[in-house]
């Protein structure tokens, strides 16, 4: 793995491009082609020197011809199957998910990334987890212990007040009649035997004492949504698609190191906005306008209906080639300011562009309606931050300076 680091890195941040955003940071299988690999080895020089040489079963050679050296160079060897099975296969390095991270991100100076404090800490719950025989006085289970008791003294048949109280109550009215008197000596030894088991068996006994139980369930603190926003108007290429897929990873990496839960939502508009999932996110085709305002009605939408601020730290990355009609402006600055920003802990907008856009000498690019819209609000002290990206060696620097600071970034082409 050391001597073919390089070749890891690069298909570590190939994979992370193919696969899902979700299982970015989950670790996995790579794979490397068998010729990616220089791995030393001893052979025989094929220059100077007379060597005998001893092949059994020619018929092709005869003394004092000359064998040919092998064609293809000193080397041998490759992918390909032999008429005998023998052959190269590829390289295979099953990587932790500490080992992918860390390749993933080691161009991207994990310490700048780990200056901004985000909340990880625990607390407990305690939920009810049914009875037990010991616990504090506070706890006792006052119905269950009755309950438990009155079930005892049934089975045991203990008697009852009621009982006694009709025994000694008729005892009284016979008694001085010398014509009932075996009748009283009958009711007084059943009096002596009830009493007797009244005290053999008592009203509450230890064993009928309950007591709530309370299991402690660790709850996390600080859990967090992010919401990625993409344009997918006919203007958005593959490469700005791609782009942005690469920005989306990054941030969810990020901030699965920082918090134990993390949704992901997905939302796509072209003049209208829709939730959907991650292949249809950065897959499925579309036509159309660009109204970035129904993105945004469709977060808050979405926040409203499943993530309360007060719950869950909630972030969101917008991506765009900057194209917006121009009469939607003013409600997308609208909405970013009164429903968006002061809700989110944190909020990027990264305008992507061509790949090796060139101009000629002198000629002044125009800043595009939306990335004019975002500075005027950045002006006016908006929590939120942007950048340009053209080219996929962008990526790292501009998510390392988006996360560097703790306020609000400057704004950067």
């Amino acid at each position: 793995m050391r001597r073919a680091k390089s070749q890891i890195r690069k298909a570590v941040h190939e994979s992370t491009a193919k696969g899902s955003i979700k299982d970015a940071d989950d670790g996995g299988e790579v794979v490397l082609p068998a010729q990616g690999v220089h791995e030393p080895q001893f052979r025989r020089s094929s220059h100077g020197g007379l060597r005998d040489h001893l092949l059994p079963g020619n018929k092709e050679y005869v003394t004092g011809d000359t064998i040919p050296r092998p064609r293809g160079g000193d080397g041998g060897g490759g992918s390909e199957g032999s008429p005998d099975g023998e052959g190269e296969d590829d390289f295979r390095f099953a990587l932790s998910r500490d080992e992918f991270v860390d390749l993933f991100l080691e161009d991207l100076e994990l310490p700048d990334l780990a200056k901004r404090k985000v909340a990880t800490m625990e607390s407990v719950t305690w939920h009810r987890a049914g009875y037990s025989v010991t616990g504090s006085p506070a706890n006792l289970a006052l119905n269950r212990t009755v309950r438990n008791s009155l079930s005892r003294r049934i089975a045991l048949k203990r008697p009852k007040p009621e009982e006694l109280e009709a025994l000694r109550a008729e005892i009284a009215a016979l008694e001085g009649q010398p014509e009932h008197e075996k009748r009283v000596e009958e009711l007084k030894a059943e009096l002596a035997r009830k009493e007797r088991r009244t005290g053999l068996i008592p009203y509450i006994d230890p064993l009928d004492v309950r007591y709530k139980r309370f299991d402690p369930i660790p709850r996390p603190v600080a859990q967090a949504v992010m919401f990625c926003l993409m344009d997918v108007s006919g203007s958005m290429t593959e490469h700005m698609k791609d782009l942005a897929k690469r920005f989306y990873i990054l941030l969810y990496i990020f901030l699965k190191r920082r918090y134990k839960n993390v949704d992901v939502v997905f939302i796509r508009h072209t003049h209208e906005a829709s939730e959907v999932d991650e292949d249809t996110f950065f897959n499925s085709p579309e036509t159309g306008g660009t109204v970035v305002s129904t993105a945004l009605e469709e977060m808050a939408k979405v926040v409203a209906e499943r993530y309360d601020p007060d719950a869950w730290n909630i972030y969101a990355a917008q991506a765009s080639d900057g194209d917006n009609t121009a009469s939607d402006n003013d409600r997308t600055s609208g909405l970013l300011t009164k429903d968006i920003l002061p809700i989110c802990q944190y909020y990027a907008y990264l305008e992507v562009g061509r790949d090796a856009e060139h101009f000629p000498p002198g000629f002044i690019r125009r800043d595009s309606d939306l990335w004019q819209t975002y500075t005027g609000l950045i002006k006016g002290g908006a929590p939120m931050a942007m950048r340009k990206v053209g080219h996929r060696r962008d990526i790292y620097p501009v998510f390392r300076e988006l996360f560097a600071k703790k306020t609000g970034v400057e704004v950067e082409a």
